[in-house]
């Protein structure tokens, strides 16, 4: 049997760079990545050196997400939740469903296309 783990998650967003920002400043990532997709538009991808979220946009982007249709939304964790909650509302988002249950303590926050977040701490 193998073991796998996810490399990387692709989402449409109207402004990368600035999603790129908060995922930067929220997680500690990198920009791995950027310039034009395959077929049209272009992209920005952060992360580390195993995993990574491609930021995509182009003409097909319009906005209108609604939650889970089809995501619901994306998780991390991180080691302190209290300096990921100021990164978020540094960046003028609004945290929220403030949870603590096990395995850990939570919130969530929805980025500028209405694309849901949650942010998890087990520390």
């Amino acid at each position: 049997m193998t073991t796998g783990r996810l490399e990387h998650a692709n989402i449409s967003v109207t402004d990368p760079e600035r999603c790129a920002a908060l995922l930067r400043d929220l997680l500690g990532w990198e920009e791995r990545w950027r310039g034009p997709s395959q077929k049209y538009g272009r992209s920005v991808h952060v992360g580390g050196r195993h995993d990574y979220i491609a930021l995509y946009t182009g003409e097909h982007v319009r906005g209108g997400y609604a939650k889970g249709q089809p995501l619901n939304h994306l998780a991390f964790t991180v080691d302190d939740l209290d300096a990921a909650e100021a990164a978020v509302t540094a960046h003028g988002l609004e945290p929220f469903g403030h949870d603590d249950y096990e395995p850990g303590r939570r919130f969530y926050f929805f980025d500028w296309d209405g694309i849901e977040f949650e942010v998890v701490s087990y520390e």
